[in-house]
């Protein structure tokens, strides 16, 4: 179940705690994966878990003609590019009437405009080949919002918006398109709270904790397999009970 031998996977945010989740879990799943990300020291520790069938692609988000760039090369170094793991993000937050145009538009680039741009560079590819998995992650506040958060939130319900269209456009290709909404999981964002907040959080939360990256991972595992074939356009929302759509 879930076998992915045989198949390629791109993976943006690689070196995040669900974006390494997400990797470990495809890679052992069979696939090859390619990490990319801007930190490149992260990406070579990340990489030396797997050994063979992994590869590097460092890449800014915000410059277009890397992004644009970046799934043939993908193809180059595997010869396909089966899998689209859209999870690299951002925050700049603030206050809608003190946010600056400049952090607008930075989160708006990197974690929706960057998202449209490399599904659009790799749909000839997997139309040609009549296969193909896109899984953009979005967030919980991309469908409940949240204050001081206008910039981010904006972005990941765009990427829901997203995934709806492209998912009507290529679903007579074989190719599905869906969407994962983590909700508060323990990673590197969740790590600044304080423990006021922290405690305010997982009392909201019915299971009554976070979410660990690998349970983010296995959703998304799910979405690129086989056994999803007939899942398209979905959001599936991973929050422990925090928000039910």
């Amino acid at each position: 179940m879930f076998d992915l031998t045989g198949r390629s996977a791109l993976i943006t945010g690689a070196t995040g705690g669900i974006g390494a989740a997400v990797a470990r879990s495809l890679h052992h799943s069979g696939a090859t994966v390619v990490l990319s990300g801007r930190r490149s020291a992260a990406l070579s520790e990340l990489s030396s878990e797997f050994g063979d069938r992994c590869h590097i692609l460092s890449c800014d988000l915000d410059d277009a003609e890397a992004v644009a760039h970046l799934p043939k090369q993908t193809e180059d170094v595997c010869g396909r590019l089966d899998i689209l793991i859209n999870n690299a993000g951002v925050t700049r937050d603030g206050l809608c009437m003190r946010m600056s145009e400049e952090d607008w538009s930075y989160v708006v680039e990197v974690n929706l405009t960057a998202t449209f741009r490399l599904c659009k560079a790799v749909l000839r590819g997997m139309m040609k080949s009549r296969w193909g998995r896109i899984v953009n992650v979005s967030s919980v506040v991309g469908v409940s919002g949240n204050p001081g958060q206008v910039n981010y939130v904006a972005a990941k319900a765009g990427i829901i918006g997203l995934t709806k269209s492209l998912a009507i456009e290529v679903a007579g290709r074989g190719i599905t398109v869906n969407s994962v909404a983590p909700g508060f999981i323990e990673t590197g964002m969740t790590e600044k709270l304080n423990e006021s907040q922290r405690l305010n959080i997982v009392q909201r939360i019915p299971v009554g904790r976070m979410g660990a990256p690998e349970e983010v991972a296995s959703s998304v595992l799910f979405l690129c397999s086989n056994e999803s074939s007939y899942i398209t356009g979905s959001t599936l929302h991973v929050n422990g009970g925090l928000a039910m759509y």
